[in-house]
């Protein structure tokens, strides 16, 4: 990959230029990033050394997806927090382009797991007798493997576009990371092609797959209702983290690249709301609405405690 920009670096404006407001967010965010961090690791960690969960399907995509919230967080908010501390907030060009691709390849690989989960509580809930047969450990990591190749092909495709764009100025970006959206508004180039292949990459895609989302769990309902007199609501309390997740994740970058939206303001919301408050929002709903994982990480703690002895 080539880039003959003539800049090296782009100035990012963070969300505020208070002093005293960006004091009060570093705390924020660094305690947000470390629950981040320290939840998705202990939900992993549970999955591997509990003998039932990592057994269990479900649980082997979940472990997957705390990775994919922790690492998803790790690209943009480290970043954002020693920003909160610089007067002058700065990112090298090709620091830029990293962002951007791990960016989208953690989130089209989380946008493919998600699809995959979906399927597997279709499964689980409609085809029970089969569940264990249908869903094997070569289908599983195939499908996870899958999803990490899908995340990777979209990323590429938008390093395709971002890696050609010449940069001679100005090279302000109104955001707390760089996206391809708002880099592209810097290039010396007309970008309305540009912009009508982003859209169509990550807002028309994310749209697609948050409505095939939609379907699925609709299906799942309804077969339910159909199949089982009285099983509507225990299908809807299991699925109702599943259904809460896919609106936190696909919500954001749905209506960063599909919704053409002027204000800066709502697009530094969307960002910070994407790689902080969605991962969070994650934790919380699995860990504390899911008993068997509650469970699971109360016998962990337990055991650490022994050996700490």
């Amino acid at each position: 990959m080539k880039n003959n920009s003539m800049l090296n670096e782009f100035i990012l404006l963070g969300l505020t230029s208070s002093w005293e407001l960006e004091m009060i967010f570093f705390v924020i965010f660094f305690l947000a990033y470390t629950s981040i961090l320290a939840g998705n690791s202990l939900i992993i960690l549970t999955v591997i050394f509990d003998s039932h969960l990592h057994s269990t399907p479900m649980y082997f995509l979940l472990a997957n997806l705390s990775f994919f919230d922790m690492t998803l967080s790790t690209v943009t908010v480290p970043k954002m927090i020693t920003d909160f501390l610089r007067e002058r907030k700065t990112i090298s060009l090709w620091g830029c382009m990293a962002q951007i691709f791990f960016v989208h390849f953690l989130g089209g690989s989380e946008m493919a797991l998600l699809i995959v989960m979906a399927v597997d509580r279709y499964v689980a809930i409609c085809k029970p007798l089969h569940y264990t047969t249908i869903m094997n450990w070569r289908i599983l990591v195939g499908s996870v493997l899958l999803s990490w190749f899908l995340g990777f092909v979209h990323s590429m495709s938008q390093m395709a576009i971002a890696v050609t764009l010449p940069f001679c100025g100005p090279n302000v970006i109104d955001d707390v990371f760089c996206d391809l959206p708002l880099v592209m508004t810097l290039a010396c180039t007309d970008t309305y092609i540009l912009d009508l292949l982003t859209i169509a990459d990550s807002g028309l895609l994310s749209l697609i797959c948050f409505l095939l989302l939609l379907v699925s769990y609709t299906v799942i309902l309804l077969t339910v209702h159909r199949r089982f007199s009285g099983g509507l609501s225990k299908a809807l309390s299991t699925l109702s983290a599943h259904i809460a997740v896919v609106f936190l994740f696909f919500g954001p970058v749905i209506l960063i690249y599909a919704w053409l939206s002027t204000s800066y303001a709502l697009e530094k919301f969307l960002s910070v709301f994407f790689s902080v408050i969605t991962p969070l929002l994650n934790l919380i709903i699995y860990s504390l609405r899911n008993q068997e994982m509650k469970a699971a990480i109360i016998r962990l703690m337990s055991v650490l405690g022994q050996y700490s002895r």
